[in-house]
């Protein structure tokens, strides 16, 4: 299976932007569909974009839609994560998460996890 690793997280201020990046290594990125999955302190995970194995479905939660873009290129085996418009509930720690399944946005069908990169939107 793939392993992933996140980067691109840090602080920034209300209504700043961030991209984050989780780059896959292993066999067969493109047979996954991707998430990202984030996770704030004492809260339950949330999925906030998940995007299928070839790109052609995207799917947002309520919370980013309109804010957060999920893209992915299997050739560079990569997905991203591009956020405009932060705001302080966005803080949380992300996560890039993968399954050789249907895209969802329910965090636990995923089963493969990165190790997270913590984002933090300051007011």
């Amino acid at each position: 299976q793939v392993q992933l690793v996140e980067s691109g997280g840090g602080l920034v201020q209300v209504g700043g932007s961030l991209r984050l990046s989780c780059r896959a290594s292993g066999r067969s990125f493109s047979s996954y569909a991707m998430a990202w999955i984030r996770q704030a302190p004492g809260k339950e995970r949330e999925a906030v974009a998940a995007i299928s194995r070839i790109g052609g479905t995207r799917l947002y939660a309520d919370s980013v839609k309109g804010r957060f873009t999920i893209s992915r290129d299997n050739a560079k085996d990569t997905v991203e994560l591009q956020m405009n418009s932060l705001k302080p509930e966005d803080t949380a720690v992300y996560y890039c998460a993968g399954r050789r399944s249907a895209e969802t946005l329910k965090a636990a069908f995923y089963d493969v996890w990165g190790q997270g990169t913590q984002v933090t939107v300051a007011s």
